[in-house]
């Protein structure tokens, strides 16, 4: 009878985390949807600079704060702290629908940046209510709330435009903030009347104590695999949709379209890694992760291409003069030498849906009539086209794949912690989640700095490449030291039963 008591309140507590840490994730991503709104209706004039700042800032802000947010849960639990931050988060939005200026708006970012920080005092508030072999599984159904980037992604365009009327009152986007404002506090009452309070051992602990973890290198390898599978996820979110708009040419509304079909399967199946982690162990699961990862990334590293070669050309078999050109064929002498012509279907054919590059070879003479040839001199050029058109349908799918893999590789980070740190779940996966949340803040700087020098909008996948071969190889080294370790042992074992 206890036992299905405790059941239910660990079941009901994870539903009302999850639901906050869903609209607080939706609220740490507004400046997506809201400044891209402010600056495309000219309602502000603020430089690329000044927009990238104001679409990180609340990025960094929850990054870096998620590590004292664990502190705080693990010290007081999480219902005061969930209530206190949901509380805290709403000022700053209620201030930002007044503000008139970059440095106000950037402040007020600042301030409801806060709201990702939940994701720290949520799972470690999670984790105290369920046993070891089911914590994977409620993490992962916590993580989904990552899913609260695709509601703002989806609902604020089409609530400005209704706030705005169509964008013939442009101030009436001061409303949006408000309206996310009194969500957060509607929440805020809703947790503290019907959540109940638990700690961990680590409430005992001095700060001192409970950073001790920190000291541990294990701690900062599932860091830089949350950098990869949460902090990339982020970043992508975002940088999906002017990547569809250069590269294929899309409107704002079809990019912003398929930029949610990214994020939005990849939080909802965080769920579904916390289950595969559970019943294989997340170190497999993180293996097929990295795997896929890195295959995949390669699959995408391929650019859009359109390139003209030099092909393979003619060449004069004996010294003579030019006595004819043809579009066919060129005559040195009495020898005539035919030209490859171009294919006219392939214009035709480039627009078709095409999995692989295709290719068109075709020559142009380079002589005139009455020129002296030499042998061996080249009479006819060779040209190459190759067009690679990086099917859009084929590049949705596989980000929509690699966003989902990353979504269940988030649970299996996650389901790491408490297997071994079980009571500093709090400060371990606050940490965790700075390294991965800073992730987010980072990778769009990078792949801007990585466009501007290669020219390709592909290149940020090759830093996915490099990023999963580097997590792929630690863990494996890792791994491979442990049962180096454990091998002796074993040896000995089996010695003992054969005796």
């Amino acid at each position: 009878m206890r036992a299905d008591l405790n059941l239910k309140k660990a079941n009901k507590t994870l539903f009302i985390n999850t639901f906050a840490f869903t609209i607080c994730f939706a609220v740490w991503l507004i400046n997506a949807v809201l400044v891209t709104f402010l600056v495309d209706n000219q309602v502000y004039d603020w430089t690329s600079i000044e927009i990238g700042w104001l679409m990180g800032i609340p990025i960094l802000t929850g990054a870096l704060f998620r590590l004292p947010a664990g502190i705080l849960t693990d010290k007081y639990g999480g219902k005061p702290v969930f209530t206190v931050l949901l509380l805290l988060c709403a000022v700053p939005l209620i201030a930002l629908s007044y503000v008139d200026s970059f440095w106000g708006y950037a402040f007020c970012s600042l301030g409801f940046g806060l709201a990702g920080t939940s994701f720290a005092v949520g799972i470690a508030y999670t984790s105290v209510w369920f046993p070891k072999e089911k914590q994977g599984t409620a993490l992962g159904i916590f993580g989904a709330g990552n899913a609260g980037a695709a509601i703002t992604t989806l609902v604020g365009p089409k609530l400005l435009s209704f706030l705005t009327d169509d964008k013939t009152n442009l101030e009436g986007w001061r409303s949006m903030p408000r309206i996310y404002a009194g969500v957060l506090i509607v929440i805020a009452v809703l947790f503290f009347l019907l959540t109940e309070n638990k700690k961990t051992e680590a409430a005992k602990k001095t700060l001192k104590g409970q950073l001790a973890p920190l000291k541990n290198i294990r701690v900062w390898r599932f860091g830089l695999y949350y950098f990869l599978v949460f902090g990339c996820f982020v970043a992508f979110a975002g940088w999906l949709v002017p990547y569809y708009t250069n590269v294929y040419h899309l409107d704002l509304v079809t990019a912003g379209i398929l930029a949610s079909c990214f994020s939005l399967p990849s939080g909802l199946i965080r769920a579904v890694g916390g289950w595969m982690s559970d019943k294989w162990g997340a170190r497999k699961v993180m293996y097929w992760v990295l795997g896929a990862t890195v295959l995949i990334s390669v699959m995408l590293v391929i650019p859009k291409m359109d390139i003209y070669a030099d092909g393979k050309g003619v060449v004069a078999k004996a010294s003579g003069i030019v006595t004819e050109v043809t579009n066919s064929y060129v005559k040195v002498g009495d020898k005539e030498y035919a030209i490859q012509q171009k294919n006219a279907k392939f214009k035709e054919s480039v627009s078709e849906f095409r999995l692989f590059p295709v290719k068109e070879v075709w020559q142009e003479a380079t002589v005139k009539v009455g020129s002296k040839v030499q042998k061996k001199e080249l009479i006819i050029k060779g040209n190459t086209h190759i067009f690679f058109q990086a099917n859009i349908w084929i590049f949705a799918i596989l980000s929509v794949l690699i966003g989902s893999i990353w979504g269940i590789g988030k649970a299996a980070v996650y389901k790491h912690i408490p297997d071994y740190f079980p009571n500093e779940v709090g400060v371990v996966g606050g940490m965790v989640g700075v390294l991965g949340g800073l992730g987010g803040f980072i990778c769009p700087i990078l792949f801007g700095y990585l466009l501007q020098g290669t020219g390709l909008w592909s290149s940020s996948w090759l830093l996915m490449f490099f990023l999963g071969i580097i997590c792929l190889a630690w863990m494996h080294n890792v791994i491979q030291k442990m049962m180096n370790t454990e091998a002796p042992k074993l040896a000995k074992n089996f010695e003992r039963e054969g005796a």
